[in-house]
């Protein structure tokens, strides 16, 4: 079950499926550390500090990867900074954190709670339609003999089935990833609207996974706590995903 918490009084989105091993959650308005907004700079740079100081690491060691809406999952490793194109962070050390952004998109967080390993996923239509959050499982699986039946997996805040409507191509791409879409999407005033959340939570069920959180929160909704990409005019503030192995 989701539920917020603070850090040093500012407000995150956590669960309480994984709190024993690991530290997953979602930074809201009040803990952006994403932005390319000027009046955001300082504000940015404070939660940044706040976070490490909460995580227990060094600034340098909370590593976010160049998002570029695709599919493609890497794997952190110590002397390595950047990671371009990636959408996708697989965590198996200790010493860093790992964090992406997300403005609408669907964050998907998996933890094998056997290995203490874990990935931050970032599914928008295009990763959802690559199957970004199966391949997360997949490599769980065949790099860590990780079992699908271990994984936990967090859904977080991203825009939901009342206000996603999609144009035709999006919504056969998207249909076409899983055996079963009844449910997922639904027709209002000749528009189709799709669930991105429950999509990605299909396709990790249909990948083995059993355990799934899903967010009840809307984006565009709950724009209050939430930035949303398309209620925004295109903002480039961000609240985000964040794992931390203990």
């Amino acid at each position: 079950m989701f539920y917020f918490d603070y850090i040093n009084g500012k407000k995150i989105l956590k669960s309480d499926l994984i709190e024993e091993k690991a530290k997953f959650f979602f930074t809201t308005r009040e803990t952006i550390i994403k932005s390319k907004e000027p009046e955001f700079e300082t504000l940015v740079e404070e939660n940044k500090n706040l976070i490490c100081q909460f995580l227990n690491i060094k600034n340098e060691n909370l590593i976010s990867p160049k998002q570029t809406h695709t599919s493609h999952i890497e794997i952190t490793e110590l002397d390595k900074k950047e990671y371009p194109d990636t959408d996708g962070l697989i965590l198996t050390n200790n010493t860093q954190a790992v964090f992406l952004n997300f403005a609408d998109c669907t964050p998907v967080i998996l933890y094998d709670k056997i290995q203490n390993i874990g990935a931050v996923l970032h599914a928008g239509w295009r990763g959802t339609a690559g199957n970004i959050a199966s391949k997360g499982v997949k490599r769980l699986q065949f790099e860590f003999n990780s079992k699908p039946e271990h994984i936990i997996a967090l859904i977080g805040p991203a825009i939901s089935l009342c206000c996603y409507n999609v144009g035709n191509e999006v919504f056969e791409k998207l249909k076409s990833t899983v055996s079963d879409f009844k449910g997922l999407y639904e027709y209002r005033n000749g528009e189709v609207f799709i669930d991105l959340k429950n999509i990605n939570a299909r396709q990790l069920s249909e990948a083995g996974v059993e355990t799934i959180d899903i967010c009840p929160y809307c984006t565009c909704c709950d724009n209050d706590m939430f930035f949303s990409y398309r209620k925004e005019n295109a903002t480039t503030n961000r609240h985000s995903a964040v794992l931390k192995l203990k």
